[in-house]
């Protein structure tokens, strides 16, 4: 069997709507809407003032958020906002990468937060400068995983077609889901954790001025684990499921997974220079730390994207593999993400210089 070529990546680019909120502000407006409505809300108010976070950004004006708004309502704002997004994170990738939109041939995105058929790809791709020949390859229900997901099926896609570039695209509008409605711990944790984003890459088998080479993506879905994570769709719109905890979770099941990854890899522990995650929560990065025997802080970078933006679901570990590259990321690494499946998808990459 000839092995496949390795695959490159040229550019890793990010993008947040304009508006944002502090967590102090959430806060006094969770106060305000669930204090005096929600029987369990002073024992549940704890979740805002230690989820690690400092500010988050919005799709929307807030005043958007504190009314009642049903799933039509959602959907114009996600397509709007989410357009908008899409162009502006496409455009620093290509900037980056030194092409033009009409250079990539194949678009994948993934999104789990808003419906779009046509999907946003080919809602903005006149706009971008798209070819009509280019090959799309939309992605949903993957979560918080899909960042690292959906980059590796466009490695795949790279190696498929050697020489094409492929652009991979995942936007996130957690706050598009925003429940005034819902008197549950799982809304609360929702609203006190979740802001809104985007990130791109472009991949192809051809080098980079980056010198950052992707290996062969892994993933593991947990069996009877469907109720952990997901959307309940109804009238109004989504409405977040989390019934069992994440935390204790990740800490009793994520190592021997990890393990087996880099064993399948031909790698050891001590091979990689950094295991970087999905910030879903401060207790979810605590979690980690105690599960792959990291000391304590040392997701550092993780803390930062968490405290400055929330959790955006899939773009999220894509924010924090781009910090850590730019903070000097050197050697084999391996970027992880937990999602609906319940599955942690990883993604090995070295840094060739």
């Amino acid at each position: 069997m000839v092995n496949p070529a390795p695959v490159s990546l040229w550019s890793l680019s990010s993008e947040v709507p304009e508006h944002s909120i502090t967590q102090n502000s959430v806060l006094e407006h969770s106060d305000a809407l669930f204090g005096d409505r929600f029987a369990d809300y002073e024992k549940l108010r704890p979740i805002f003032e230690n989820s690690g976070i400092r500010k988050r950004h919005l799709s929307m004006p807030l005043d958007w958020y504190l009314n009642e708004r049903d799933f039509s309502d959602r959907t114009t704002a996600y397509l709007e906002a989410a357009n908008k997004l899409f162009a502006g994170v496409t455009s620093s990738a290509l900037e980056e990468a030194g092409l033009l939109a009409r250079d990539i041939d194949v678009v994948v995105v993934a999104s789990s937060t808003g419906i779009a058929t046509p999907t946003l790809d080919a809602r903005v791709a006149s706009q971008i400068g798209f070819r009509p020949d280019i090959v799309r390859v939309p992605l949903f229900g993957m979560g918080c995983a899909g960042g690292i997901a959906g980059l590796a099926v466009a490695a795949k896609m790279a190696q498929s077609q050697p020489g094409s570039k492929v652009l991979f695209v995942t936007i996130e509008l957690c706050t598009l889901s925003f429940r005034i409605d819902q008197f549950t711990k799982a809304n609360l944790v929702a609203t006190a954790l979740f802001g809104d984003g985007a990130a791109a890459a472009i991949v192809s088998t051809t080098p980079s001025k980056m010198g950052i080479q992707l290996g062969a993506a892994k993933q593991h879905t947990w069996p009877d684990t469907l109720d952990i994570m997901g959307w309940k769709v109804d009238p109004i719109g989504f409405e977040v499921i989390f019934d069992r905890d994440i935390p204790p979770f990740a800490r009793r099941h994520l190592q021997p997974v990890l393990a087996g990854f880099l064993k399948e890899l031909d790698l050891e522990r001590r091979d990689i220079s950094r295991l970087t995650f999905h910030p879903g929560g401060a207790r979810v990065i605590e979690a980690i730390e105690g599960a792959c025997d990291l000391s304590p802080g040392a997701l550092d970078i993780e803390r930062h994207v968490l405290s400055e933006y929330g959790n955006m679901s899939a773009p999220t570990a894509l924010f924090v593999l781009k910090q850590s590259i730019e903070s000097g990321l050197k050697g084999r690494s391996l970027v992880s993400a937990l999602g609906p499946g319940f599955t942690v998808a990883s993604l090995p990459l070295e840094i060739l210089h």
